[in-house]
């Protein structure tokens, strides 16, 4: 994914791809695990979606990249994928981030961010002020611990794509 440049057309490149494996898991899904799949999808932003990313770069949140993100993509939504992925609306982020404040990240080179995004483990992805992503280590932030997996948010995004590639292939997610 690295012959273009994080833009809307990168998204929308990294949507295609992303949609394109869910589609095929999504093909054989009830036959190999047995009952029917969720809702899996990349969801292309709407008016609402907008809104919510204007009122995000309105209140300052987070990064250029982050903008970039809800410009083009409303959510991500795969719960079927290993134990499910979940890249939150923008509305979501900002609601959380009005209700419970910033998240402190110890060890992070930018210590507070915003969550962003969890899995079906209840792990949270929580995006610092300079751009890294961090993972919760447990499914609590009563006493936080973090480990980071991306620098920014397009690698966080490619590590997202790769992971779906993988369980469309082999029916193991990778680690995110």
């Amino acid at each position: 994914m690295d012959e273009l440049s994080y833009s809307a057309a990168w998204l929308e490149r990294w949507r295609d791809e992303v949609t394109s494996a869910v589609a095929a898991v999504m093909s054989t899904f009830e036959k190999t695990y047995g009952y029917p799949p969720s809702r899996n999808e990349v969801r292309v932003a709407d008016e609402s979606d907008l809104r919510a990313a204007a009122d995000y770069g309105r209140e300052g949140c987070g990064f250029r990249e982050m903008s970039t993100f809800y410009e083009s993509i409303g959510e991500v939504v795969l719960p079927d994928i290993g134990n499910g992925y979940f890249v939150h609306s923008a509305r979501n982020v900002l609601d959380r981030l009005a209700e419970e404040g910033e998240i402190f990240i110890p060890m992070a080179d930018d210590p507070l961010g915003m969550v962003i995004a969890s899995n079906g483990a209840g792990h949270l992805y929580v995006a610092d002020w300079g751009g890294a992503v961090h993972r919760s280590r447990t499914a609590s932030l009563d006493e936080p611990e973090f480990g980071q997996v991306a620098d920014n948010l397009p690698e966080f995004l490619d590590r997202l794509r790769h992971c779906v590639l993988a369980f469309a292939v082999t029916g193991e997610p990778g680690d995110l």
